[in-house]
């Protein structure tokens, strides 16, 4: 996934915020001027040591600049793009429900509580009902809907663009609580992930800070710094968290653009360990690995007890690669011509590779059995690994 910068000070759109460009581009060329961005890494063959079979497809709508990603719920996957919201069954691919929203969607899609959720680029946020894909509340919230959408016990949590945190009740959309922090002048669409366990929720924010939130009522609980902003001109101090957090029982890591990949403490926030690294798509991690994604398109392995540096994935430079998804024995990203790549995450080698219709952006989700990527053009397309 690579992402964008927003300019929130000459923005135009509702939402405080605007895309200017992407980041494989030159200073000179987010701004109309400049070389071209540089050429794709040419693909290096192997030997594939993993059968990797498409097992369904189905269809939302156009991205249209959107970073969308699909969602497991229980045995089927939830998917937002263009208008559309779809719920397909895993088994299969057959389309359970369709549902128009008449909205043009900036995320989702989320589930939980019998909903299915997506945002707006106008700051609506539309509970579905999770059976049949009718309508329950709509609710407008104060810009642009983004990134993930999480449910926490009867809670819906939603971000938006400037800055906020919203705590709704999932039976009707009412406010339950508001957090809110100031943005800095220049921030990267795909900053601002979450991700929750045990009724806190832990959020990334422009500016490298991470919070922790209580869930329920939304109190801070603690806030750590992933990255310093550094240097003299306000694009040289972007230093933002990029995609959602990872959570295990005992930390919290989050990774920063012109920063660092760093862990926590997930009760305390204290600091465990930390990297100098870039990273403009986000991280994954697994029972004793940290995977992380630079703004370079390598995959770094880390060992996430102590940080140490394993095995580096650098064949991908220039593809726009996105987060990885951590998959048992192998790392799933995929990149921005449509290429699914399949590494063992022993040694980060290639396993496996596919090719989809168009690019992606966000990260592969595990739909278990297999995994699911949603391309630009609003495929989502379900893989078996064997």
């Amino acid at each position: 996934m690579k992402t964008h910068v927003i300019v929130a000070s000459l923005a135009l759109a509702l939402s405080g915020c605007s895309a200017v460009g992407s980041m494989t581009s030159t200073v000179g060329g987010w701004f109309g001027s400049g070389p071209a961005k540089a050429k794709p890494a040419e693909l290096v063959e192997f030997k594939p040591r993993a059968s990797l079979v498409e097992a369904w497809k189905a269809e939302t709508g156009d991205a249209g600049g959107y970073l969308l990603r699909p969602q497991a719920e229980g045995e089927d996957v939830l998917a937002a793009g263009g208008s559309r919201v779809v719920r397909v069954a895993v088994a299969n691919g057959n389309t359970v429900w369709r549902t128009d929203t008449g909205v043009k969607l900036s995320a989702g899609a989320g589930a939980g509580q019998g909903l299915a959720l997506a945002g707006g680029g106008k700051g609506e946020l539309l509970a579905l009902d999770l059976a049949t894909g009718q309508q329950r509340w709509k609710v407008t919230l104060s810009s642009e809907v983004s990134g993930q959408l999480l449910t926490v016990a009867d809670t819906v949590i939603a971000r938006t663009g400037d800055g906020r945190i919203h705590g709704l009740a999932a039976a009707d959309g009412s406010r339950k609580w508001l957090y809110t922090r100031t943005l800095p002048a220049l921030n990267l669409r795909g900053s601002g992930g979450m991700v929750v366990l045990d009724d806190v929720l832990y959020a990334g924010f422009p500016g490298g800070k991470l919070v922790a939130l209580n869930a329920l009522n939304g109190a801070q609980l603690w806030e750590a710094t992933v990255a310093l902003p550094r240097g003299a001109t306000e694009l040289e101090r972007v230093a933002d968290v990029m995609g959602n957090p990872v959570v295990d029982a005992q930390q919290v890591c989050a990774v920063a653009y012109q920063g660092r990949v760093a862990c926590f403490d997930r009760r305390t926030g204290a600091a465990l360990w930390a990297r100098d690294t870039s990273s403009n798509s986000g991280l994954a991690m697994d029972e004793r690995t940290l995977y992380v994604t630079d703004d370079k398109d390598a995959v770094t392995a880390y060992d996430k007890a102590s940080g140490r540096a394993g095995w580096r994935q650098d064949a991908l430079a220039r593809r726009q690669v996105t987060a990885p998804l951590a998959l048992g024995a192998w790392v799933v990203v995929a990149d921005g011509e449509g290429y699914v790549h399949v590494l063992s995450a022993d040694d980060g080698s290639f396993v496996a590779r596919a090719k989809v219709d168009s690019g992606v952006r966000t990260a592969p989700v595990d739909i278990g059995p297999g995994f699911a990527v949603q391309t630009t053009k609003g495929s989502v397309v379900a893989f078996r690994l064997k």
